[in-house]
């Protein structure tokens, strides 16, 4: 399925011109225009997922192999120090684009690219009410 107003499906497709890294039947790679850091890249699969709860398991498993393939290549080319993959889900986590994508974001020591977050503290109270919601 595709979504004609939606600008990765786009991408995805070759309607639009893009820095492409890698395709095959299911997904094209591109450089993201926006980049965290040099080399931040895009994984885009080619059919309309909204996020990551509407993907199929098969090419679940699929987006995390290629991460990897990518990753692995490009950490070579770039010389970088190490990546986050990153995939957000939903605006209140970050999600801007509603087609899935992943970001390979390269990391170069002292490159102040701003992913983290304030370390909270798991209480037991909240350890007990996760594992007690997921056994029923």
């Amino acid at each position: 399925m595709r979504d004609d107003n939606c600008i990765f499906c786009k991408i995805a497709a070759g309607e639009i011109p893009s820095a492409t890294l890698y395709e095959d039947d299911d997904f094209r790679v591109i450089l993201d225009l926006g980049p965290a850091s040099k080399g931040h890249a895009l994984i885009l699969p080619k059919e309309h997922y909204r996020n990551l709860f509407d993907l199929d398991d098969e090419l679940a498993a699929k987006v995390m192999v290629l991460a990897k393939k990518m990753v692995n290549q490009l950490k070579d080319v770039l010389g970088c120090d190490g990546y986050n993959i990153v995939q957000n889900n939903e605006e209140v986590a970050g999600q801007t684009v509603f087609h899935f994508h992943m970001h390979l974001i390269p990391r170069y020591e002292g490159d102040q690219v701003g992913l983290g977050w304030k370390m909270g503290e798991l209480t037991e109270t909240d350890k007990e009410e996760i594992l007690m919601k997921l056994k029923k």
